[in-house]
């Protein structure tokens, strides 16, 4: 995997687009930037809880990932 582009809008979502992404996992996240993954062909799946990475996908993978609210909303 390559190094990340540096975090500015509409520059995260088209990367992880060409990486091949189409989930993002989130504890939460503004309306702006749900569009943008959106409109790259990115599910963003909010809500998830604090936890070690590998057991949130793994969670994810299985069909069991609880999710909540999202805390980011704005």
């Amino acid at each position: 995997m390559h190094c990340p582009p540096p975090h500015e809008p509409g520059v995260l979502p088209r990367w992880l687009h060409e990486q091949g992404a189409n989930v993002i996992i989130t504890g939460g996240m503004g309306q702006r930037a749900q569009q943008l993954f959106a409109q790259n062909g990115i599910q963003v799946v909010m809500g998830a809880p604090p936890d070690l990475a590998d057991d949130i996908a793994a969670a994810y993978l299985k069909g069991t990932l609880q999710t909540g609210a999202n805390p980011c909303d704005h």
